[in-house]
């Protein structure tokens, strides 16, 4: 096995454990809140603020990735014409 291949393998199995830490204390913790419905609520609220807060800055952001879907895709539709008008040449 290669140098460069060994070190892929390793980065791949340090991304895989960690993934699992996260996921495994983030279920540990969603169960705990899950138990106190005061928790819950609070952290609807802190959410809520949040949402509320950074409304705007959360609009723009969306819209900027909607209008860049809606480019990707009009870029894809001229591609495939541009394919479909060469073997029709052909």
């Amino acid at each position: 096995m290669s140098h460069a291949k060994h070190g892929k393998v390793t980065n791949d199995i340090i991304k895989g454990s960690m993934t699992s830490a996260t996921i495994h204390s983030g279920r540990k913790l969603m169960s705990n809140v899950a138990k106190h419905p005061v928790l819950v609520f609070g952290l609807g609220v802190a959410a809520g603020y949040l949402v509320y807060k950074y409304r705007k800055e959360i609009i723009s952001s969306t819209t900027k990735v909607v209008d860049a879907g809606k480019d990707f895709v009009l870029q894809q539709k001229e591609n495939l014409e541009d394919i479909v008008a060469e073997t029709k040449e052909q």
